[in-house]
């Protein structure tokens, strides 16, 4: 089994910045690819980022493009989500997901952090 816990989420004022974190903890698992998803109220999911672990290869939503980063640290099994330029569109919950091997679906999910930005 594997847990999966986000932080930094919070509110901020449009333009500002903020980091969010992911911990991937269990035992005994792989990581293929880790990803950041959002939903905001009355909205579907939708993807936001992902980051391949070995080779780091990165995806993001045209919306987060040139705005958002996503970057992992492998010992700690650890994605960050470096959020900057925020806008009140941004404002969703924010949930991490994890991609234990190659071809398969999303298989683990973390309960989600609150971001709202402010106008």
């Amino acid at each position: 089994q594997v847990q999966l816990g986000e932080s930094g989420g919070g509110l901020v004022q449009a333009g500002g910045s903020l980091r969010l974190s992911c911990a991937a903890s269990g035992r005994a698992f792989s990581v293929y690819a880790m990803a950041w998803f959002r939903q905001a109220p009355g909205k579907e999911r939708e993807f936001v980022a992902r980051i391949t672990w070995s080779g780091a290869s990165t995806n993001y939503a045209n919306s987060v493009k040139g705005r958002f980063t996503i970057s992992r640290d492998n010992p700690k099994k650890t994605v960050y989500l470096q959020m900057n330029s925020l806008k009140p569109e941004d404002t969703a919950v924010y949930y991490c997901s994890l991609q234990s091997r190659i071809g398969a679906g999303y298989d683990y999910w973390g309960q989600g952090t609150q971001v709202t930005v402010s106008s």
